[in-house]
């Protein structure tokens, strides 16, 4: 109880400022649109659109202009700086969404309108999705999502692309940006389009983007052998939109070439070991590496019927992930081919209830096509069903929806050098959730919320069946075939302010989780020179939440404060084990910004990261994590010419004071020791100085 009290007390912020955009407003304007953020803010991640401040689900929204402003190397970092979500790193080009303690498949991420499937068990398999694509972002914290079921056990995370043009219209933009500390390089080129033909119109839009970087180096390491990585996207949009509906079909495909930091040193002088003949600032890829590539192709569709809409989507991905040991030969290939379906209709108005009702799931095939093996070959199907309700009474909204899930999944047998690697394997899952939630609005400035949701997560074929190296985990990893599905029962209550000169909101958690599924370390074994981890399961609960608040005492003048925290266990375990790992420390963001006249900010950061001295402890899993503050610096200016801006720029100093730190959930904090200095793993990026550059056209 006295955490939560805590929680109450401590000025936080939810939702960034919105600064750093090319457009930079007027302060009047951004004023108003923080006073009016949760009540025209539409969110889209329960079962159709419905506006913030009713929302009964927790939920953070991150704007179109926060997006333009941040830069770094992949999206999911971008939107890290949000209380109650994380990310677990593998240097610098891979990051996994973690929220409110939970990430993995526990965490659904939404991107062109289908669930994002890339083999995303895996430490270090990334989100493969260009980050320049993304106009905004909504995170739906919690199992109260209806959408999605299996694996939105902790939430979703939905980027949008750019809403079409209006009629008429064709734009684009030229974006650059460069990093110091990397030496990142990221250029991309998009054009879009609304061209009116007849009774519809056509809308289409194109992007390319090339995102490349060097090793990056902290004052403890120096510069960090395989983390240089090179990224390139393509992204393309064409539809028809018309009186009663429209019909999109998007098409992206994504490559990454991310090395695979070792962390390996020379015993007598305790220096990270590099290949012979390559600068340490070359682009040039070094062994060990991965090459992935991502191709997916959706279908969007809407009809806008008398009383509602149709909403039916169609999406095929194809994932090919390749390890290399050397340059020229990779040992693992994971061929990865999924197909999503989607059909929803959404009554808007039936006699003051809104309803809804959906199917949806996927069907997958995952093939090995190397020469080493992690999983088995597999087969998955699932579909779910849904319906949900919502009802506004005077001041009271009430929302409430039920969904049932079946899952199977069978996987082959594999016999390598004449030896068992795997056994076949055949399992279903069935599972009935739902939630429960209400919005009391006390008045204009004052909400109340409530909801109750149970969740649903099915064991991934990597925790049923895996058997082999991991390397970008620097472990072997050994599956438990008889795993059971987790459950989940989450409580959220909330209270929002909004005024004119501040808004304040609380959001608390507690969060029971039954078969929780994580790994645990097999104390001196080992096998092909790898510690061994096996899969395992108990009961655990969290509890935490976010308190956020924006200050706005004069028009010109932001101070924004954010604080989360997260306190997880395992129930009915020693104390070694009463932690459960991987939990982010608790953080505290202060923002300050100043808005100039003639179209100029400056800003100033300050990120506290605490101690984390609750982890899991046993065998030597993870360790504490000091505490280190982080600060950063920005300024932009924008030059409009004719009501329309010409030219943006956006320069920021990243780690100002150079301070070298492990984040908590980095997998390169448990890397090898420093013989000489007696510190372990690799350590996280330094001081970076980043220049941006924009233009539209």
């Amino acid at each position: 109880m006295k955490h939560f009290l805590l929680l109450l007390l401590l000025p936080l912020s939810m939702v960034p400022e919105a600064h750093g955009m090319c457009v930079v407003p007027d302060d009047s304007t951004h004023r108003h649109e923080k006073n009016i953020l949760l009540e025209e803010i539409e969110v889209t991640g329960i079962t159709g659109t419905q506006c913030l401040k009713q929302a009964a689900a927790p939920f953070t929204v991150v704007t179109s202009k926060d997006i333009q402003h941040i830069s770094t190397a992949n999206i999911i970092n971008a939107i890290t700086h949000q209380p109650g979500i994380a990310q677990v790193t593998t240097g610098a080009s891979i990051s996994k969404p973690v929220i409110r303690g939970l990430g993995y498949n526990r965490v659904v991420v939404v991107e062109g309108g289908i669930r994002q499937e890339g083999q995303q068990w895996g430490d270090e398999h990334g989100i493969e999705v260009d980050g320049d694509n993304v106009w905004s972002v909504e995170v739906l914290k919690g199992p109260a999502s209806l959408m999605y079921g299996s694996d939105a056990l902790a939430g979703v995370m939905i980027l949008h692309p750019a809403p079409a043009l209006p009629s008429g219209e064709i734009s684009g933009s030229l974006s650059s940006e460069f990093h110091t500390n990397n030496g990142l390089w990221n250029n991309t080129v998009n054009v879009a389009g609304n061209t009116p033909l007849s009774s519809v119109n056509f809308v289409w839009d194109a992007r390319y983007s090339d995102k490349r970087a060097h090793a990056y180096k902290n004052k403890y390491d120096g510069y960090v052998a395989g983390s240089q990585f090179k990224e390139q996207d393509l992204n393309g949009m064409i539809g028809l939109r018309y009186s009663k509906g429209q019909n999109l079909l998007r098409a992206s495909w994504f490559h990454l070439v991310p090395g695979i930091v070792e962390g390996e040193r020379d015993e007598e002088t305790g220096e990270l070991e590099w290949p012979d003949d390559i600068s340490h600032r070359s682009y040039q890829k070094t062994a060990p590496y991965q090459k992935v590539d991502h191709l997916k192709i959706v279908s969007d569709n809407n009809y806008y019927l008398d009383e509602g809409t149709l909403k039916y989507t169609f999406g095929y991905q194809r994932n090919s992930r390749k390890e290399f040991e050397d340059i020229d030969d990779y040992g693992l290939y994971l061929l990865l081919h999924t197909l999503n379906y989607d059909v929803a209709y959404r009554l808007t108005n039936l006699d003051g209830w809104h309803l809804a009702a959906g199917v949806n799931g996927m069907w997958q095939q995952s093939s090995n096509k190397g020469t080493e093996f992690l999983i088995p070959d597999y087969h998955l199907f699932d579909i779910g069903t849904y319906v949900s309700a919502e009802r506004q009474i005077g001041r009271l909204n009430l929302s409430a929806g039920m969904r049932y899930d079946s899952r199977s999944i069978s996987s082959d047998q594999l016999i390598d050098e004449g030896e068992i690697r795997f056994t076949s394997l055949s399992r279903r899952f069935n599972a009935l959730t739902g939630s429960l939630g209400a919005v009391y609005n006390v008045n204009n400035e004052v909400d109340i919320r409530m909801n109750l949701s149970r969740g649903f997560r099915a064991p991934t074929i990597s925790e049923l069946s895996s058997n082999g190296v991991h390397e970008g985990s620097l472990r072997y990893e050994v599956g438990a075939s008889g795993l059971s599905p987790e459950y989940s029962l989450q409580c959220d209550l909330g209270f929002n302010y909004t005024g004119k000169q501040a808004s304040l909101q609380v959001a608390l958690f507690l969060n029971r989780i039954s078969n929780y599924i994580f790994t645990r370390k097999q104390q001196g074994v080992q096998i092909d020179g790898f510690d061994t981890y096996r899969y395992s399961q108990g009961d655990a609960c969290l509890m935490g939440g976010e308190v956020t608040l924006d200050v706005h005492p004069i028009t010109q003048l932001h101070i924004n404060n954010s604080f989360g925290l997260v306190m997880a266990r395992q129930l009915h375990l020693g104390s070694d084990e009463r932690y459960l790992p991987l939990i982010p420390e608790p953080r505290w963001n202060c923002d300050v910004r100043y808005q100039f006249p003639g179209n100029f900010y400056a800003q100033a950061q300050i990120e506290q990261h605490f101690r984390q001295s609750h982890f899991y402890a046993t065998d030597d899993t993870e360790t504490a994590t000091p505490a280190y503050t982080l600060i950063n610096i920005g300024t932009g200016w924008s030059w409009k010419q004719q009501s329309k801006t010409r030219f943006c720029i956006d320069l920021s100093v990243n780690n100002l004071f150079d301070r070298a730190y492990q984040n908590h959930l980095s997998r390169l904090k448990y890397a090898d020791l420093n013989m000489v200095t007696g510190r372990r793993g690799v350590f996280n990026m330094g001081r970076n100085i980043v220049i941006k550059i924009t233009a539209p056209f």
